[in-house]
């Protein structure tokens, strides 16, 4: 069974990362959470990086605000996917410096980045990797998919 590991600087990142949390555990998909703050635990952020494919996870998302230097020191540190989720934090520059640190990652290291506070899309992004190797994941991937036309259809016809 594969696991994703969420991951974020601090505790006032969980109000965003809940949405992460919350779309993996709906697609029955294991999530191991963390704090692991790239500035305050580098020891614990180094461990992390270097063995999180070690315990069994397939996909990292970490989520931080401000310098948000997490997910690309985690990326550099691990062979597994990270998405990277910005979060607009309170010592945030209207969370473009998050954005931006997440975003212009160098060559080599790659983070996948997803909008401003955006753990919901992450959590459907770190799904749809592992649905490409696992059917059962994909099979529900497949209908939260659906369940998203159905909703826009049903929308429309309210407003007639």
């Amino acid at each position: 069974m594969s696991k994703v590991g969420v991951i974020m600087g601090s505790k006032s990142d969980l109000p965003v990362m809940q949405d992460a949390i919350d779309i993996l555990r709906g697609f029955d998909i294991e999530v191991e959470v963390d704090i692991v703050s790239a500035h305050r635990t580098p020891e614990k952020l180094f461990d992390y990086g270097k063995h999180a494919h070690t315990r069994g996870l397939t996909v990292i998302i970490a989520g931080a605000g401000g310098a948000a230097h997490l997910p690309g020191m985690v990326a550099s540190l691990s062979p597994l996917p990270v998405i990277g989720v910005p979060v607009k934090s309170r010592n945030s520059i209207d969370g473009w410096d998050s954005v931006l640190s997440i975003l212009q990652m160098p060559g080599g290291v790659p983070v996948a980045t997803v909008a401003l506070d955006g753990a919901k899309n992450a959590g459907i992004l770190a799904a749809q990797i592992i649905g490409a190797s696992d059917t059962c994941v994909l099979d529900k991937v497949i209908a939260y998919k659906e369940g998203l036309k159905i909703k826009v259809h049903e929308s429309a016809k309210d407003l007639k």
